[in-house]
Formats: structure tokens, C-alpha cells, sequence
């Protein structure tokens, strides 16, 4: 997938990747840019097309649709993450409200468009996918059921020519990781991976060096492998 001249939606896009994600696309040439976002975004881009898209409000997410004529990227970074111990419930609902439903829910309502472009979906991740970050648990149990949401869409959709790609960034630097005392990789730097990611038609993106320690491993593990022979028995059914 080559964004030049192709029309990207971004959700949560006003800071970190995802305000990354939005200036990267313009300056790959992409015709538009839709930035979904809970509260006004003002971009000095007229290709930018700011969005109200709390992706956990049925209503604005219905609404989006209404305004998005053509697409041919949905990149689904909005995301939350706190810390908890586990010890209340609601943590870990409201993760799964944005991490996993939010997601879910936009990506079912832009199917229509994505099919008729023949298009792509990412689904920005973590490295907490693989593996439990203790200190943030209701964020790595979200993100390890959005990696297999990511993976059962991209069995399902194969078939209508949609490509379901997976970002696993580790510790990037922006509001949501600030207090973890570890070297970070840079938005601008992940948000070029992941494009670059995408153009190379990688299933499976690490976008920065912490990430790419697993790459191979994972790319190359038994898990990979039966991943693509669980996909089969949707595609050949």
C-alpha cells in the first residue's frame, strides 16, 4: 500500500503517534487525511480533514462515516492506558471500551468504504500484546485481545481484498508513557515505520529498535505459523 494520493483516517489523532501518523501521510502525498479526534484539531494542511470521533460513541462514529467519502487506510491508534492493579473492574472495561471495542466498532463502520477500495487497516498496538506489562495490566490484557481482534479480521477480510496489519511499538515517547523511566523511540520515527511497514505489506510492524529485538523470532515462531494455518480454514471455507 502506497499512500501517495490515497485517503487515510487516523483516529486519535491530535498528540503523540497518532498527530504523527497525520503529518507523516501528508508529507508521503496522500490526497487526504481524515484526523479523528474527541475534541477540534486545527492543522495547517488543508488536505487534513479534522473528524469528531470519540471511538466509543456510537453517534460520532456513525456520524464519521457520513462525512468520509472515499478510504483507503483506517489506522486505528486511539488509545488509552493507566495504571492499576487489577483491583477494579472498571479499569479494565474502560480499556476495553477504547483499546478493543472502540476499534472493533470503527472498523465495522468504514468496512463498506475499505472493501470498495480494496484498502488497508492497521491497528496500533504494544509490545504488551506478547507480553504483560505487570505495572499497566488493563492495558496489556486490551491490547493482547486487540492483537487477536487483529488477527481474526485478517483471516476474515482476506477474501474482500482488506489487509489487516498489526503495529507493536515499545516505549514511544509521548503523554501516555512519560513515567516510564525507559529510552523511547520518537512518534515521527514510529509513525515512518509503520508506513514503512505497511508499504512493505508486513503483516506484523515493529516500528523501533526496542520492538524490532522480536521480530524475527516472533515472524518466524510456531505461533506465526499457526496463525496462518487457523486463517486457512476461514479462507478456504
Amino acid at each position: 500500500m502506497n499512500i501517495t494520493n490515497k485517503t487515510v483516517l487516523v483516529t486519535g489523532a491530535n498528540r503523540g503517534i497518532g498527530q504523527a501518523l497525520v503529518d507523516e501521510a501528508i508529507r508521503r502525498g496522500a490526497k487526504r487525511v481524515y484526523a479523528g479526534t474527541r475534541s477540534g484539531l486545527q492543522h495547517t494542511d488543508q488536505r487534513v480533514m479534522p473528524l469528531t470521533l470519540d471511538v466509543t460513541n456510537s453517534s460520532q462514529i456513525e456520524r464519521a462515516v457520513g462525512a468520509v467519502e472515499t478510504l483507503d487506510v483506517l489506522i486505528n491508534n486511539a488509545g488509552v492506558a493507566t495504571y492499576d492493579d487489577l483491583s477494579d473492574p472498571a479499569a479494565i472495561e474502560s480499556h476495553l471500551a477504547v483499546n478493543l471495542f472502540g476499534t472493533l466498532n470503527v472498523t465495522r463502520a468504514f468496512l463498506p468504504l475499505l472493501t470498495r477500495s480494496k484498502g488497508a487497516i492497521v491497528n496500533n498496538m504494544s509490545v504488551a500484546a506478547f507480553a504483560a506489562l505487570p505495572i499497566v495490566p488493563a492495558y496489556s490484557i486490551s491490547k493482547a485481545a486487540l492483537f487477536s481482534l487483529t488477527q481474526s479480521l485478517r483471516a476474515q477480510l482476506a477474501g474482500r481484498g482488506v489487509t489487516v496489519h498489526g503495529a507493536f511499538p515499545g516505549p514511544v515517547d509521548t503523554d501516555m508513557s512519560r513515567d516510564f523511566d525507559t529510552p523511547k523511540a520518537s512518534p515521527e520515527s514510529v509513525a515512518r515505520a509503520i508506513f514503512d511497514g505497511l508499504g512493505k505489506g508486513e503483516e506484523d510492524i515493529f516500528p523501533d529498535s526496542f520492538s524490532q529485538t522480536m521480530a524475527e523470532s516472533w515472524r518466524a515462531s510456531r505461533a506465526k505459523t499457526l496463525e496462518h494455518q487457523f486463517a486457512a480454514l476461514v479462507q478456504g471455507a
